[in-house]
């Protein structure tokens, strides 16, 4: 029993929200095991990642090796994108439809109009290469941002953001459980014309790749629609580029007039590259004030538990 608490003492914030949104998922691939085809392999992987979370940290707090102290901050990169694709396996077959039209309905009950179709009288190549280019560096940012701090080692911040970006991550992975569609790219427009109808100059078209390969897609599949993740509702990219904007703020970081420019960016090409409908951005917002608004009282309660711990 000491050895757990001690264990669990020196779990830090985001260790946790990993562990516990590993557990969430075994338990949901259990519940819909009739529905996951691969609930079986998908349950094990998170099973090894809970394993994994808690070697690294019994590890760290031992040797305290660079090495291992890198991984252990630093892993959490490879973790949101490995839950991300875990997702892949899961939204689709457990809700077996998808909610574009109430997505749709809403855009044109605020406006009037399809917001993507509208916006692409301004387009014009420089601007679609800019904003692709903003719009593909998304994940890029964060490992910018976290690079400034740690290379600085404000370890506390390092660990504080990078708690509210796995934590934000993981909210909008269940905005697209409980909402899953997938874009207007597909529902308004003719996904495979987008090059034709919103050319770049150099790079658009293989970053729209990227993306796409991102997302388990390939233009030369002719049935993308069936095949794309579902992450469209809240605007993930909006809800956390919105947070990295403001830890950026907060932490007056160098690089945060940088991160600034290209989250509007990225933000505007969310719509205007045509991923997104408006009520994704808007409730992207409302994700990002309940991500900051509740990550400083989770910390706070976890390091006081963590300390508890210590004195048992």
């Amino acid at each position: 029993m000491n050895k757990i608490k001690y264990l669990l003492s020196n779990l830090l914030a985001h260790d946790l929200v990993v562990v516990l949104f590993a557990i969430i998922l075994i338990l949901i691939n259990i519940v819909f095991c009739n529905r996951i085809e691969n609930w079986l392999i998908l349950s094990l992987i998170n099973v090894l990642l809970i394993i994994f979370v808690l070697v690294i940290t019994y590890l760290d707090t031992k040797y305290r090796t660079k090495i291992i102290h890198f991984i252990r901050n630093w892993y959490i990169v490879l973790v949101v994108l490995l839950t991300f694709k875990m997702l892949y396996f899961m939204i689709a077959p457990i809700h077996g439809k998808d909610y574009d039209e109430i997505l749709i309905k809403i855009d044109r009950m605020i406006f009037g109009v399809d917001p993507t179709i509208w916006l692409h009288q301004f387009a014009f190549p420089l601007l679609t290469e800019i904003v692709q280019i903003a719009y593909s560096s998304f994940y890029f940012l964060f490992i910018i941002a976290g690079y400034e701090l740690f290379k600085n080692k404000d370890f506390e911040k390092f660990q504080y953001a990078a708690f509210v970006v796995v934590y934000g991550f993981y909210l909008s992975y269940i905005g697209y459980f409980s909402l899953p569609a997938v874009g207007p790219r597909f529902t308004l427009h003719d996904f495979y014309t987008i090059n034709d109808e919103l050319p770049g100059f150099l790079v658009t078209n293989f970053l729209r790749d990227f993306v796409n390969f991102g997302e388990s897609i390939s233009i030369h599949n002719p049935d993308a629609v069936k095949i794309v993740q579902r992450d469209v509702f809240p605007s993930g990219h909006t809800q956390l580029t919105l947070v990295l904007m403001y830890l950026s703020s907060v932490y007056k970081m160098k690089t945060r007039y940088f991160l600034w420019i290209i989250g509007l960016l990225l933000i505007f090409g969310t719509v205007y590259l045509r991923y997104h409908y408006v009520i994704d951005l808007i409730a992207g917002g409302f994700f990002m004030i309940f991500t900051v608004w509740t990550a400083k009282y989770i910390y706070a309660w976890w390091n006081r538990v963590r300390g508890k711990f210590l004195l048992t």
